[in-house]
């Protein structure tokens, strides 16, 4: 069956180009990464990854593009922080979420324009932070005003350019831009991940190693029944006589989804995540007693396992529901209900199915974003339990709900576009 699917998909000639034009970008993608910056010393750079935790992680979700300080070495962060801190704002300003929420397909195309202008400033503050906590490690040596400048507006270059083919991917290919390139920024440090362990192989390793493997097979099949889990809101529509023809009478459901947000959640608190540890390296070394004093704090804090899981932990739950805030109104869905002729058996039209689908939305959420939570901490369990670090980052709980939700996704795409095919 799966076999007659993947022939099917190469059969139509625009759904080819699609996958193909992925394909292509994703190929740039990495060929970007491999452009390093001038200047880096990389026996240097390759010793400071590998016993630095926290950029460690950071490296894996820019697809090995930090360890090798290359002109993408932000990732899409920056665009990510930007549209956090945009959708943030809608709270704030009134105006901002009537554009976001009410002003149909042109409000949207706005609000992501200031995203994309506030990414610029972003970025310029990333890199040099980055830059400044490599100088600080020594890792960078020799670079003078000039070449921190360059840097800086070279980097800023390479994440503007990932945020514009992450656009272009959501456009005109299959899939979410965004998450396919974190997609394929994981998935390309498996292969260096699995020569590392051949190389380091120990027989006495492999009751630890099976326990690693049902582990993440375990978290696998969990994220697999919580994104594909839902709770049917049972919806019917009155009958409507039209002349001589009877409309409407039917019963159908409204599917509230137990992770409406998908992997966004997990996306941006990783996001805020890495700013204290980034700024606390970047400014410890600072001659101003004060700054230095909170940037050894927070530097200190962050490197807790108890501390930096809690915050991760709650930092994802909150994001789940302020996710689903942003894009799940249950007013504009019960009075899109009510134009429609449908309703909610037992449930008055109007503002009471409102409130009975913010009820059912809240508790069904509740199990979503405390999976979630759980799933964004396991890599630091799985470690601890197994004592296994090789893979802890690239197939831990965060990177395999990515890499299973994206391909997940991509293939209900994939799935909808060839049932829309089969229709025509």
């Amino acid at each position: 069956m799966w076999t007659k699917k993947f022939l099917e998909i190469f059969k139509h000639k625009d759904l080819r180009k699609k996958i193909l034009f992925v394909f292509v970008m994703m190929v740039i993608f990495r060929a970007a990464a491999s452009i390093p910056i001038p200047g880096i010393d990389a026996a240097r750079l390759s010793a400071f990854f590998s016993r630095n935790q926290f950029f460690g992680l950071m490296n894996i979700f820019t697809g090995g593009a930090l360890e090798r300080l290359s002109v993408v070495m932000l990732g899409i962060g920056p665009y990510i922080t930007a549209i956090i801190i945009m959708q943030l704002l809608t709270l704030v300003f009134p105006r901002l979420e009537e554009l976001y929420k009410e002003e149909g397909e042109e409000g949207q195309r706005k609000f992501n324009q200031y995203a994309r202008i506030l990414t610029v400033p972003l970025a310029i503050l990333q890199s040099f932070a980055m830059l400044k906590v490599l100088q600080g490690q020594k890792v960078i040596v020799g670079f003078t005003t000039f070449h921190l400048i360059t840097s800086i507006i070279t980097i800023t270059a390479g994440a503007m350019f990932l945020m514009w083919i992450g656009e272009l991917i959501t456009e005109k290919g299959i899939g979410n831009g965004i998450s396919l390139l974190i997609f394929a920024g994981i998935i390309s440090g498996v292969p260096a991940s699995i020569r590392q362990s051949a190389i380091t192989w120990d027989p006495s390793q492999l009751p630890a190693w099976l326990a690693f493997i049902a582990v993440a097979l375990i978290i696998m099949v969990g994220v697999v029944i919580i994104n594909e889990a839902r709770r049917n809101v049972p919806v019917s529509y009155a009958k409507r006589v039209r002349g001589h023809k009877m409309y409407g009478g039917v019963q159908t459901y409204l599917p509230m989804m137990v992770n409406p947000a998908g992997v966004m959640p997990i996306i941006f608190a990783m996001s805020i995540m890495l700013i204290p540890g980034m700024l606390g390296s970047a400014f410890k070394g600072s001659s101003i007693t004060f700054l230095a004093t909170v940037a050894n704090f927070l530097n200190n804090l962050f490197q807790r396992q108890l501390v930096y899981g809690l915050s991760y932990f709650i930092l994802v739950v909150l994001f789940t529901y302020f996710y689903t805030a942003v894009t799940f109104d249950p007013n504009n869905v019960s009075e899109n209900l009510q134009k429609m002729g449908g309703f909610i058996p037992g449930i008055r039209p109007g503002e009471n199915t409102a409130n009975f689908l913010r009820h059912i939305l809240n508790r069904v959420l509740f199990v979503g974003a405390i999976f979630l939570g759980i799933i964004a901490v396991m890599p630091s369990v799985v470690q601890g339990l197994t004592g296994i670090s090789t893979f802890g980052f690239v197939l831990g709980g965060t990177s395999l709900l990515i890499i299973v939700a994206v391909v997940l996704e991509t293939m209900a795409q994939i799935k909808g576009e060839l049932e829309m095919r089969s229709y025509e």
